[in-house]
């Protein structure tokens, strides 16, 4: 695996590519994102990944100094995972002068759900990736579906200015009882860490119900609320919505639920597709 450090070495070794297939990450990786690596593999044999923690995407109190680094493990599970170049840029590299240009999701997308709860986070994330996507110019992106909302607007993203990269959404990986992997689980206490199933455990009861035919979603998420602070979580939100644009939920269109919530001093993130 090469590992390149400037925008001008990357794009010298990609000159001759035929296919590209991308996938980035903030580092700090785990089983999911290796599992990314190795679907990429499935669409072409040049897969680049990326290092990179987005200031932009970060709130002034969130973890952005303290978010784990760990280059030289993540280099390890890269290279066995069969990337073949990866970017690992500093701040001074992707952004050399303060960015002045940003990508505004849509309102209605970025008000919502983690929109609402980060305020300035969607734009933070569409401005790196349209970034990183001018730099790569990737064939295939693939994208894990534990962040839906921000796999929905790279997806709306990419077609509303036309780039020509397909976006694969990835299934999220998940622990043996459950637990969607994330980077922030390593926060977790041991029992905190025995406590965070039951978010998903919330979600698939929802599913299910929905599934059976229940259609008063609005009671069904305010019970999961409810639930969720009676054993000692801080929710945010438990949303059932469309899957297409996360709007409110009815019943001829494809479903997803989703919730995120604070459990001790994490905040965990998680959805099920219905």
């Amino acid at each position: 695996m090469q590992v390149h450090r400037s925008i001008q070495s990357l794009r010298a070794a990609l000159k001759n590519a035929r296919r590209i297939a991308f996938a980035p990450t903030m580092g700090n990786l785990h089983a999911g994102h290796v599992s990314l690596m190795e679907q990429a593999r499935h669409h072409s044999e040049t897969v680049v990944s990326s290092i990179f923690v987005n200031r932009l995407q970060f709130g002034p109190n969130e973890d952005f100094d303290k978010y784990p680094r760990t280059f030289e493990a993540d280099c390890a599970q890269l290279d066995a995972a069969g990337v073949a170049h990866l970017f690992a840029p500093d701040e001074a590299e992707l952004y050399p002068a303060p960015q002045q240009y940003f990508i505004s999701p849509a309102q209605a997308q970025d008000s919502i759900l983690e929109g609402a709860c980060r305020p300035g986070h969607f734009r933070g994330v569409a401005t790196v990736v349209a970034k990183l996507f001018n730099i790569v110019q990737p064939h295939v992106a693939l994208f894990g579906k534990k962040d839906y909302q921000q796999l929905m607007v790279i997806r709306n993203m990419v077609r509303e200015l036309a780039m020509p990269i397909e976006i694969i959404g990835c299934e999220t990986i998940r622990a043996s009882d459950g637990l969607a992997l994330s980077s922030r689980n390593g926060y977790l206490s041991p029992d905190e860490r025995a406590e965070a199933p039951r978010l998903h455990r919330q979600l698939a009861a929802i599913a299910e119900a929905v599934r059976a035919g229940r259609q008063d979603f609005s009671a069904l998420e305010v019970a999961a609320v409810s639930h969720l602070r009676e054993a000692g979580w801080a929710p945010d939100y438990v949303a059932i919505r469309r899957q297409q644009d996360l709007q409110a939920a009815d019943a001829r269109s494809p479903l997803v639920v989703l919730a995120a919530a604070r459990l001790g001093t994490t905040r965990l993130i998680d959805n099920l597709e219905i």
